[in-house]
């Protein structure tokens, strides 16, 4: 009769413990470098603990008075927990959770506490497992698995199915044992778990079919776990190599199970803690022997055994070994030995339909050979009884397959439909964001191309106003200084005037045609400049004008006239426009009067009048406007790059003490007035 070894409560440990170290944190600055040495340690002990537990467990006692009732007390508390479990002393291991226990009922309400729950109920659902309480053992895993849910670690949720399922095949309950091994995977699969994580669901798998006879199914699964054989820990290499013996025991090929029950013992005697797992071993090979008709080998291992599982009270290794001896008496031919061990024989509620099927055939051969050919019937129907339920449990687990084939393919569409609207809204958004960006180049081109053709309209304005300025400039030129004008002033001078003093107007007539040209070309003069010119020209034309003619200047002290700039021409055409069309013409007394004051803000007034009767249209002496519309158009442009502008204001006023009519040019220029045509205007 074969002990299967069905549960992977070990595998939980590990899992149970790499999650509970993440509950622990630094609770202040000055126990960070402490709580990191003690990280570090524990580490150690953990990896340490599966070779050496009773090191570990010497190690563990040396820590915990530097951690009073902290969190990493209690981590260490379990790890204690699992030390024990492994060496199995199942009542420390039992009297260390109720302490964790109590902690966490002291403490309830957080995400972390529930975590805590979810290990102390998978490791009390292990050491059910390990005295028979299988009833007791699913209650726990299963508040284990809701515990670890609501703390939100899911790493720990497909060991705890593994234990889950372990139950029901022990409850010969195959297709929820099948369920909860696929629903390990599944997790697995949405943890992203590597592949050799996983083997214990695949000799789990490989268990269920195992148990409904499907050896193929059987092979497939136990040869996908063998793949990380190299990586199994070595209750892992027992479980896996044990129950691939069990099922060559379940094939008759009862010398290659033996060969992996060899294997397997020689594994466990390598670990002197794992003393739970080397018995159950000998179990199997005590029957294996026993089918091979090797009764002293057999008798050997069944008493050797026997007393490990009394003092634990493990019902269905007893009942296994009862059930073995029986036989081995009938193999002996000791019948009164056999009737007597079966008198003895312990009668459990909870033993494995296994179980149960093999020590029917071994009590139908037992009424055989003592003739009671009715009670051998009856034991060959309920092995007939066993078996339609055999039948029955396969079904049931293929459409429990089905049906998790189907949710889980009914999962997979809904996420699927899920990741398909999201990748549709995904576009959307990045249709909608490649529409904004390229409104926005499109936007920034157009904005470019305004700017861009603005200015080069500006540019095209700037320049034709320039040459137009130039223009007019030769034109004033050519228009107040004619060779006509010229040529008499020359002959007048000449004929009439000879020696030194008289040679004074060629001079300052030399000096107006050379100044009046250097000017031509410049946008600013200082103002000094502009009224040396203004004088020689009133020099040279007084003569004309008379004895009566006055000519006033009225300059404000503070003012530096060489530092103050203004536009060329500025005081020129003017005074050549009140001598010209004005002062020549008049009859009696004619007056020139040029004003420069300093005003508030920091800006100059200049004015120029006349008493020549006033700007008329209809005069006589109306002349073209040429000289007007060079100084207009320059103070334009120069305004359109200056925040404050030159303002400038003609006027018909009455001047001296005869009030009599005439022209008054005024000008307000700040200090501060820029003469660059710069790029950007100011604002």
């Amino acid at each position: 009769m074969k002990l299967n070894v069905r549960n992977h409560y070990i595998v939980i440990w590990i899992s149970c413990l790499c999650f509970f170290s993440a509950m622990i944190g630094c609770r202040g600055k000055r126990e960070v470098n402490r709580v990191d040495s003690i990280e570090k340690l524990y580490q150690q002990m953990e990896q340490l603990s599966a070779d050496s537990p009773e090191k570990v467990n010497r190690m563990v006692d040396t820590l915990l008075p530097s951690v009073t009732d902290s969190m990493m007390y209690y981590r260490l508390l379990f790890l204690k927990v699992r030390n024990c479990f492994l060496s199995f002393k199942l009542d420390s291991a039992d009297y260390f959770m109720d302490r964790i226990s109590s902690f966490c009922d002291r403490h309830q309400g957080s995400q972390e506490i529930d975590r805590l729950y979810a290990l102390v109920y998978n490791a009390r659902g292990n050491i059910f497992v390990r005295t028979s309480q299988v009833d007791s053992a699913c209650y726990c895993y299963l508040k284990s698995f809701d515990y670890a849910n609501r703390g939100g670690k899911r790493e720990v949720l497909p060991d705890i199915c593994l234990n889950l399922a372990d139950v029901y095949v022990k409850q010969g309950r195959y297709d929820l044992g099948s369920l909860w091994y696929n629903r390990s995977l599944t997790i697995a699969d949405s943890l992203n778990m590597p592949d050799e994580q996983r083997f214990p669901a695949y000799y789990g798998l490989a268990q269920v079919n195992m148990e409904l006879r499907d050896f193929s199914a059987c092979d497939y699964y136990y040869d996908l776990a063998y793949k990380y054989y190299d990586k199994m820990h070595p209750f892992e290499k027992h479980i896996y190599l044990n129950n691939r013996g069990n099922s060559y025991y379940y094939r008759q090929d009862y010398m290659t199970a033996l060969k992996y029950f060899r294997r397997s013992l020689a594994v466990v005697n390598q670990y002197p803690d794992m003393t739970f797992e080397r018995n159950l071993t000998m179990i199997n090979l005590g029957e294996v022997f026993l089918l091979l008709n090797n009764t002293d080998s057999a008798s050997y291992y069944l008493q050797k055994c026997r007393g490990f599982f009394d003092s634990i009270h493990h019902s269905t290794a007893l009942y296994c070994i009862d059930t073995q001896l029986m036989e081995l008496a009938l193999k002996q031919g000791n019948v009164a030995l056999a009737r007597e061990r079966l008198k003895k024989a312990v009668k459990y509620d909870e033993v494995e339909p296994n179980m149960i099927h093999v020590r029917n055939r071994y009590l139908q051969r037992y009424y055989e050979k003592v003739g009671d050919y009715k009670h051998a019937y009856h034991y060959l129907k309920e092995n007939h009884r066993i078996d339609d339920s055999i039948r029955n449990e396969r079904v049931k687990m293929r459409a429990a397959e089905i049906e998790l084939k189907y949710t889980q393919d009914s999962t997979l569409m809904k996420k699927e439909i899920s990741i398909r609207e999201k990748e549709n809204q995904v576009l959307q958004l990045h249709q909608l964001m490649y529409g904004i960006v390229g409104g926005c180049f499109l936007l920034i081109a157009v904005v470019s191309a305004v700017i861009l053709y603005r200015k080069r309209q500006r540019d095209r304005e700037q320049w034709r106003m320039q040459n137009a300025m130039t223009s007019l400039r030769l034109e004033n030129v050519r228009n107040r200084i004619s060779p006509h004008f010229i040529f008499n002033v020359l002959n007048r001078e000449m004929n009439l005037h000879k020696g030194d003093k008289e040679s004074q107007n060629l001079i300052g007539l030399t000096k107006l045609i050379r100044r009046n040209l250097e000017l031509t070309d410049c946008l600013a003069v200082s103002l000094a400049d502009e009224l040396d010119f203004v004088d020689t020209y009133v020099k040279l034309e007084r003569q004309s004008l008379g004895s009566e003619f006055e000519y006033r200047l009225d300059l404000a002290e503070q003012l530096d006239l060489q530092e103050m700039k203004v536009p060329s021409m500025l005081l020129q055409i003017p005074v050549e426009n009140a001598i010209k069309h004005g002062l020549r013409l008049k009859e009696g007394k004619r007056l020139l009067l040029i004003q420069v004051h300093k005003l508030e803000n920091n800006q100059v007034e200049i004015v120029i009048c006349d008493n020549g009767g006033g700007y008329r249209k209809t005069s006589v002496s109306y002349g073209t406007g040429t000289g007007m519309k060079v100084i207009t158009q320059t103070i334009q442009l120069l305004n359109m790059y200056n925040s404050r502008p030159i303002l400038m204001k003609i006027n018909n006023v009455l001047i001296g003490e005869e009030k009599e009519m005439g022209c008054e040019v005024r000008f307000v220029v700040p200090l501060d007035y820029s003469y660059q045509l710069k790029k950007n205007r100011k604002v």
